[in-house]
């Protein structure tokens, strides 16, 4: 097996995102803001504790939701189903619709405990307060307090891998908390 290895030149970035790429991730929107929502396609976000319940996102920025974020003090994560990519393509355009329009598209309800939408169809969801921030690089660490979360039906879900969207199908087992991957 070659292994290429890595320089500080202008391909180095290219090379790195190509890597990082081989990680298969799900898929989610973040939103934040009560009466202007404004949200995002992310794939950088993963639990970070179960005890107290935290959870983390990583967002560039130069994002619209970075300033969101930081002025309401709390966002919300949606986890997006199979059937969603139309929904993670659009928060992913950087020519959508902003301010009252973005989120007029789709069916939203505002997260019981923060007011930031939550994405009807999502698989699961989190409604979270930002307890810390940390320096990333060219992004931002929120870590966020889960407030409140839930999940709809159990579907398949939608992936990032290799620079594209992705719909495997999982095989489904019943637990006790209803729907599991098996």
């Amino acid at each position: 097996m070659s292994v290429p290895t890595m320089s500080r030149t202008a391909s180095a970035r290219t090379a790195l995102r190509s890597v990082l790429g081989r990680f298969a991730t799900g898929v989610t929107v973040v939103a934040a803001g009560r009466g202007t929502p404004c949200g995002m396609t992310a794939n950088a976000f993963t639990s970070v504790s179960l005890d107290p319940p935290l959870i983390l996102v990583c967002v560039d920025r130069s994002a619209a939701i970075y300033n969101t974020v930081l002025a309401a003090g709390s966002f919300s994560v949606s986890m997006l189903s199979a059937n969603q990519e139309h929904v993670a393509r659009y928060f992913a355009d950087h020519s959508r619709p902003r301010g009252a329009e973005e989120f007029s598209k789709f069916e939203w309800s505002p997260g019981p405990s923060t007011g930031a939408p939550i994405l009807d169809g999502a698989l699961a969801w989190l409604d979270c307060t930002l307890v810390n921030s940390y320096d990333g690089g060219d992004h931002e660490i929120f870590i966020g307090s889960v407030q409140a979360s839930g999940f709809g039906p159990a579907e398949d879900a939608l992936l990032f891998f290799c620079g594209g969207f992705h719909r495997p199908q999982l095989r489904k087992s019943r637990t006790i908390d209803g729907w599991g991957w098996a």
